[in-house]
Order: structure tokens, then sequence, then C-alpha cells
């Protein structure tokens, strides 16, 4: 994600940061853990500048971040990057502390077709707005041992008696694979690497009653190489590896580099890969370090099916032969 400037602006304040001020723990390596420190490096930098504390209330703070949240959440669903003054006041925030986020939610002014529609909201980035909704999707399961992925597709509240944590990532993997136009998949990503105890523990300090939520991370694991193996569209299957990357599971790609090492490249042009295979293929190739200047086709099975397989990785290249 780093040809999008935002994203290098977010990038550059979280690593700033830690390392400027030697922070504790690791680099962030995933996506969701860069966005969970910038969310923290907000939130810290808000209360300092606008309320001269050093410490955040937690229950204060868990409020505001499920209030935008649920103005993330709602308005991703609708499809909706920006919104209005009645669209905040559904979910319980004052217009007048809006401009407080500055660093998450901006102020902005529209006008069109020659009239003042007054004031338009909206979040820096798509992918703020859908880190906070899936935020707001984990703090509801967490807090409220509710689905609201289910309750918002049937209308009906969902409680239950012992709450599944691998249920509801189900339910989300489904809800992402039916989207036609992919405006879940960000979210998914973000809502699965938030299930890893190791990503709450980040939380942890902000909103001490987060805890860890007991879950089989190898059970949502075979789930997404399940709907791998069922052949979505190339682009479903390149979000569902980034899924299994937040995961930090590389089972299905260590497997395809170990068979292509052992046939040399060369001999793929005679080889006959699974469905599975092929998706896996199409992801090593577009995240290689190298950048595909010139893609060799000639080394891969001469037929449409192979063609139609590589066409991403063709369609990023700058030369196929």
């Amino acid at each position: 994600m780093c040809h999008i400037p935002v994203f290098c602006w977010i990038s550059a304040t979280v690593l700033e940061r830690m390392l400027g001020e030697a922070e504790s723990g690791e680099i962030p390596k995933t996506l969701t853990q860069m966005f969970t420190h910038f969310l923290i490096f907000q939130i810290k930098h808000k209360d300092e500048k606008y309320h001269q504390k050093h410490d955040p209330d937690p229950q204060q703070t868990r409020e505001s971040i499920l209030a935008l949240g649920k103005l993330a959440f709602q308005q991703l669903e609708k499809g909706n990057l920006i919104f209005y003054e009645e669209d905040l006041r559904e979910c319980d925030i004052d217009v007048r502390e809006v401009s407080v986020y500055s660093g998450v939610c901006t102020q902005i002014f529209r006008e069109g077709f020659g009239l003042h529609l007054g004031k338009v909201f909206s979040f820096v980035h798509l992918s703020v707005q859908e880190f906070l909704a899936a935020l707001y999707v984990f703090f509801c399961f967490k807090f409220r041992e509710t689905n609201v992925l289910v309750e918002q597709s049937t209308g009906l509240f969902n409680f239950f008696r012992n709450p599944n944590m691998s249920d509801l990532l189900r339910s989300a993997v489904d809800k992402a694979l039916q989207s036609e136009n992919g405006h879940l998949d960000l979210f998914l990503r973000l809502l699965l690497g938030l299930s890893l105890e190791s990503n709450q523990t980040l939380l942890r300090d902000l909103m001490p009653q987060t805890g860890s939520s007991s879950h089989s991370k190898q059970e949502t694991v075979e789930y997404i190489k399940e709907k791998i193996r069922e052949n979505p569209s190339p682009e479903k299957s390149i979000n569902l590896f980034h899924c299994l990357n937040e995961l930090n599971d590389h089972s299905l790609v260590q497997e395809v580099l170990t068979y292509m090492n052992r046939k040399k490249y060369f001999c793929l042009s005679g080889s006959r890969l699974s469905p599975a295979q092929w998706s896996t293929l199409v992801f090593v190739l577009l995240t290689s370090e190298q950048e595909l200047d010139v893609f060799n086709l000639s080394i891969y099975d001469p037929s449409d099916e192979c063609l139609l397989r590589l066409l991403p990785v063709v369609k990023a290249s700058r030369k196929a032969e």
C-alpha cells in the first residue's frame, strides 16, 4: 500500500514515534499492527494537545472509538465515503468534537451544483475508515457478545450464549467474498488481524478491558484455504492470501515456492497446477520484491487457461513475452 500517499504518512508517523522515542515492541509488520499503532498515537496526541492529559481515560476512549467505529462501519456498508451531521448524530457523535480528532476524522466542506450543502465529513482515507469499522465489529463482539455482521444482514439481534470468534470471522469472510466491488476486502484483512492475541495486546494499555479472545486461528486459516480452493476471482484470491498474511500463515505460499524450486522454473511449462496453486503462484509473483519489468510467459504451460490465470501478473508487468 506504499503507493498510497496517506498510507506513507501513516507509516512515517508510526515509525518516527517508535524509532524516535525508543518505544518497546517490534516494528509493525502487518497492516493491522500499523493501523493499531497509528490509532494509539492519534488518541494520545489528541489528549495531550486538547486536554493536557498523558494517560487517556480508557472508558471515554472506548466510547469515542466505538462511536467513530459505528459511523465507519455503517457508512462502509452503504459504500459512503462522505457523510453528514445527521449521520454523526445517529452514532452519538458530538459534531462540535469532531475537529478534535483531526488525525482520524477530518471535517471538510463541499459545494455542489452552485448550492452550499453545509458541512460534510470524511475520514482522512478509506483505509482508516475500514480499520475503525473492523475495530467496531471486533469490540461489539468482545464487549457486547454480538455479531453485528449478522445483525446487519438479517436485521435481527444475534446474542450468543457462548460467543465464538471463529463464527464471526467466517461470516466476515463470506460477506467480503459476496461483495461485488471488493469494498470489504481491506476491512476483512484488518478484522482478521485484530483476532490475534498479539495485536489485541497492543490495545491493552489503552483499553485494559480488551483482554484476549479464545479463538482457534487454525480453524479460520483452514476456512480461508477452503475458499481459495473454491477458485474465486483472481482479485478475491489475492485478498485471501493477504488475509492469511495478517494471520501469520504462509503455508500455501511456501508450498508453491517449494514446488517451483523443485521444478527449477523451466519445467513449469509442462506443469498442471490446481486452481489453488495457480492462485498462490499469482500471489507470489505479484508480491515478489523484484519489479516485474519483463514477465516471461514461455516458462509456463502454453494454454489459454494458463494465460487467464496469469492475467493479473501480465497486467502488472511492463512487458510480457
